[in-house]
Parts: structure tokens; C-alpha cells; sequence
């Protein structure tokens, strides 16, 4: 009923007419910590979830799907800011409550490139966003959540969005609070810390990694050896500030949601003339 395919960032690119001709990694460090995320988050996260047959968002940047499934659960939902995902979970709960065959499906191959902000304050409203989004669509369809009518959606797809997004947030801020509170007040062990946030670095970083390994195997559009040093290093140093970042960021859009905020927020772009990397390598 729907596919997606992979998008990427352009920033670095050298853009011709409406093409990339050359790809190359983004000067800005903000842009580049996103090519790791985008990586991850595309040929990890959405493959893995598009394999269990339970992917609930197709990017609305890069997304196809069948006019008259669309048509049937009443197209896109105004007042949302996640009407991508929002339109692919009712596309779920339709074809789940009548009881009829279907796919949703991420491909890796096509590839879609986008802009990434390469300031913190749009980055922010964008982060901010996009988790509102979810939360909306999650409470919308809380129905959902470990109702067996929807099998593997309702448990493994909406209990991941409780735990990561709703909850996720939460723990891990008070985890910045209530960790180093114990520990000085001798009720935390340090060895059994220090151990616990080397295991949660370590797993973060080879995601990352692993991801970084996918695009070598199979897609190739790093043309250089270098570039994948670069952003393997750039897997590592997410870990430390940025990944922090994000969490207050979703945090805003938790508070957003409690709002019921419905704004946008101003998205500024450079945009791209016709080189915008004079020294990329040409792409495959």
C-alpha cells in the first residue's frame, strides 16, 4: 500500500541542475553528526522495522503510495505536524480492522536528498517537531497499543514508540539528574557506572558503525575511503553532547504535545547554487 525510500544529506553535494553529480561530506559539523543519524536511522532502524512488516512512517519527503488506499482512510489528518506517519498508521489500522492482506514497505536503493539545518536553533524546532508529531499520532491511535487486533504493530511498533519516544525522554533526563546525585551521596557505585555508560556507548556507537558498514556493502555513494573515517569518528563524538541535545530537544516536543501546540516553527534553508563542493569526488 505504501513504500519509502531512503533519504540523505545534501549538504556537501556538489547539486547541478537538480542532481547530484558529485556527493561529498558536509563542511558544517551540525550537518555532518546528521548524515550518521540519517544512516542509522534509514538503513538500520526503518530496514529492520520494514522487515518485521511493522514500519509505521514513510518520510513525507520520499514516500509513494496507493491513491485508492489513501482515499480510503480519509488522506492526510489536518492539525498534525507527523501527518507522514500519522497516514501510515491509519493506513495500518484500516487494512488490521478489515482484515485484509497488505505491505508497507521502506526499499533502500531510491535515494532522495534533503537539506539538513546547519544551525542549532532551526535543528531544534525541527527535532522538537518531528517527536510532537509522533506523540500525536501515538495518543490519536493509543488503541492500538498492545491490542492484539493489531498484532505485531500494536506490540512491538507502538510499544517501541512508548518506551523510546514518550517515556524515553523522561527516563533519560532524570537519568542526568538522579545519576550523579547518587553517586555523590555514595548510594552508586562507580565501577558499576563507568561500566554501565561504556556498554551504552559502545552499543550507540556500533549501530552507527554498522550502519556506516551497510552503505559500504550495498549502496556504495561514498566515494572515498576518507569519508567513511570521517564519519565513523563523527559516530563516535554524537555520543558526547549532541545525543544530549536531542533529548532536550524531544523533551521541548513532549511539552509542545502537553500544549497542544500546532506551529510549525520557521525552517530556514541556504538552499544550493551550482557547486556547492568544489572539491567532492564524483559520485556512483
Amino acid at each position: 500500500m505504501a513504500a519509502g525510500g531512503t533519504v540523505r544529506i545534501a549538504n556537501g553535494c556538489r547539486i547541478e541542475g537538480g542532481r547530484v553529480t558529485a556527493v561529498g561530506l558536509p563542511r558544517s559539523p551540525l550537518a555532518l553528526l546528521q548524515t550518521v543519524e540519517y544512516l542509522r536511522a534509514f538503513l538500520m532502524a526503518r530496514l529492520a522495522w520494514s522487515r518485521l512488516d511493522s514500519l509505521l512512517i514513510i518520510s513525507g519527503a520520499f514516500g509513494l503510495f496507493r491513491r485508492d488506499a489513501v482515499v480510503a482512510v480519509g488522506g492526510y489528518t489536518l492539525k498534525t505536524v507527523g501527518e507522514d506517519m500519522e497516514l501510515v498508521v491509519k493506513l495500518h489500522r484500516h487494512f488490521r480492522d478489515a482484515k485484509l492482506p497488505y505491505r508497507i514497505a521502506f526499499i533502500p536503493e531510491p535515494v532522495c536528498w534533503t537539506e539538513a539545518p546547519e544551525s542549532l536553533t532551526v535543528l531544534g524546532r525541527q527535532r522538537a517537531r518531528w517527536h510532537r508529531g509522533s506523540l500525536e499520532t501515538f495518543w490519536r491511535h493509543r488503541r492500538m497499543l498492545f491490542n492484539p487486533r493489531y498484532g505485531r504493530i500494536g506490540w512491538a511498533a507502538f510499544g517501541n514508540i512508548l518506551l523510546v519516544d514518550t517515556l524515553g525522554p523522561l527516563i533519560e533526563a532524570l537519568g542526568y539528574i538522579l545519576i550523579p546525585g547518587f553517586w555523590m551521596a555514595g548510594l552508586l557505585s562507580l565501577d558499576h557506572l563507568l561500566a554501565f555508560l561504556a556498554v551504552s556507548f559502545t552499543f550507540g556507537v556500533a549501530i552507527s558503525v554498522g550502519s556506516l558498514c551497510l552503505e559500504e556493502a550495498e549502496l556504495r555513494r561514498f566515494p572515498r575511503a576518507r569519508d567513511l573515517l570521517i564519519l565513523t569518528v563523527a559516530a563516535v563524538l554524537e555520543n558526547f553532547g549532541y545525543r544530549q541535545l536531542n533529548n532536550f530537544w524531544r523533551l521541548q516536543g513532549t511539552w509542545q504535545f502537553l500544549r497542544k501546540s500546532h506551529s510549525w516553527g520557521a525552517m530556514t534553508r541556504k538552499g544550493f547554487g551550482v557547486t556547492t563542493a568544489a572539491a567532492a569526488a564524483p559520485a556512483r
